[in-house]
């Protein structure tokens, strides 16, 4: 049941101040998925999974200064916004280079596998032009299949607000994706 894996991970939270390994990696089981969804809600998925590692390396490596043990959803998800703003300002900066290696790799694999990947990075594309509320609820149920209850508990919103913005996004999604996956 989701209520009893929250209580325990705001058990978990004082270990893993502590140092613990085994709770820091019980942690990251927890949380992984919440904050890869945030993360991918922004940028692309090419840098989701680094964005994603860098925010639990910086978080455990910054958890003494949580106080109270219950607010780690939202120190993390804000963490994880606040990473993959910076990782949007990054690559805005920095100049597109592709690589010789990297072209024939992407090139050499088989069309199937090359279409479906074209059209998650579309359908990805036109969710991150949703608002930011819309955006990581849809991408927490849609790609990180969080229930809305799991999204409620990680991201500290009320169930009813993950149920309306789940509703909204979905709206406004639709008629979007139809227009950006039209031939």
């Amino acid at each position: 049941m989701a209520g009893d894996r929250d209580a325990q991970w705001t058990v978990l939270v004082p270990l893993a101040q502590r140092g613990d390994r085994a709770a820091q990696a019980a942690l990251y089981e927890q949380f992984v998925r919440t904050v890869h969804g945030i993360v991918l809600a922004h940028v692309g998925s090419q840098s989701a999974d680094d964005v994603t590692q860098e925010v639990f390396c910086s978080v455990f490596a910054s958890m003494s200064t949580l106080r109270d043990p219950a607010a780690f959803a939202g120190f993390l998800c804000t963490a994880a916004r606040n990473a993959a703003r910076d990782q949007l300002r990054r690559q805005r900066r920095a100049p597109v280079m592709v690589s010789a290696d990297e072209l024939a790799a992407n090139t050499a694999r088989p069309d199937e596998s090359a279409e479906r990947r074209e059209l998650a990075e579309r359908v990805l594309a036109t969710i991150r032009t949703l608002p930011e509320s819309y955006r990581e609820t849809l991408v927490l149920r849609l790609v990180g299949g969080l229930s809305g209850e799991e999204i409620a508990a990680r991201t500290g919103l009320t169930h009813g607000s993950v149920r309306v913005n789940l509703t909204r996004g979905m709206a406004l999604l639709r008629p979007l994706l139809a227009e950006a996956l039209l031939p």
